[in-house]
């Protein structure tokens, strides 16, 4: 399915995700810079249910729809060359195009609407064997291991569960390590697979890129904000932009 925005912001909704059904990632790409997901990327993610959302920001003065009837074309052709790589990998893909002025508000949309369990912030990598899983007190331990555990049952890879236990914080962090890894042996994943670790780091955002460098991948969840202050805002893109792993945050799960 395909579905382009244009103010007022628009889109045909996603269809609905059991809990138990398939995690659903949500793959926002910069449609017009010739932005690509990597292909170990494609071959980690492509477990789950795949959203592909080509997006371009505008400036203020040019009406979307516009920029839709000028770039629409070339806009859709790239978001379904995108695609493609995740339909030559085995998994039916739904795409979106968006032109718009304020993309966290586009990507928060877009993310409700199709009920997505996770966001990718898309960074280079290669071979993928090892993930990150900051874990703490506030994140939705369950859908955490969900996709965790979805993305990995098919391969090899091991998850690393790593909590800052420093603080006042400190019992609440150890209960979510402990609780993320028996949810994690509850969803299939073998226990030799799932590694604990601890660290007193005070600030989350500067640790979690200083331990970026030694994992392919970080999943971490999104905490008490909504997605839109959380995933896009100053905590999350730090995180994106020091770390040298892809970055995908899982959002809390919402009545809506």
């Amino acid at each position: 399915m395909t579905a382009d925005d244009a103010e007022p912001e628009t889109a045909v909704p996603g269809g609905s995700l059991s809990i138990r059904e398939p995690p659903r990632v949500l793959i926002p790409v910069e449609v017009l810079t010739g932005q690509t997901i990597p292909q170990s990327l494609v071959e980690f993610l492509s477990p789950a249910e795949i959203v592909v959302l080509g997006y371009h920001v505008l400036p203020e003065q040019t009406p979307t729809e516009q920029a839709s009837m000028q770039f629409g074309d070339q806009a859709r052709a790239a978001v379904d060359d995108i695609a493609q790589t995740f339909v030559a990998a085995g998994r039916e893909v739904e795409t979106r195009v968006a032109f718009t002025h304020d993309r966290d508000k586009t990507l928060d949309r877009v993310a409700a609407e199709v009920n997505a369990t996770a966001v990718l912030l898309p960074n280079p990598t290669g071979a993928i064997s090892d993930v990150l899983v900051p874990v703490g007190g506030s994140i939705d331990v369950d859908r955490l291991a969900d996709l965790v555990a979805t993305l990995l049952n098919e391969s090899d890879g091991r998850a690393t569960l790593w909590a800052m236990v420093g603080g006042s914080d400190a019992d609440e962090a150890t209960a979510a390590l402990d609780d993320a890894k028996s949810t994690l042996r509850e969803r299939g994943l073998p226990g030799e697979r799932i590694r604990t670790e601890t660290s007193e780091a005070g600030a989350s955002a500067h640790a979690i890129v200083d331990q970026s460098g030694e994992f392919d991948v970080i999943v971490m969840g999104e905490g008490e904000h909504t997605l839109l202050t959380t995933v896009i805002g100053d905590t999350t893109e730090r995180i994106a932009e020091g770390a040298v792993a892809p970055v995908l945050v899982v959002r809390r799960q919402t009545d809506d």
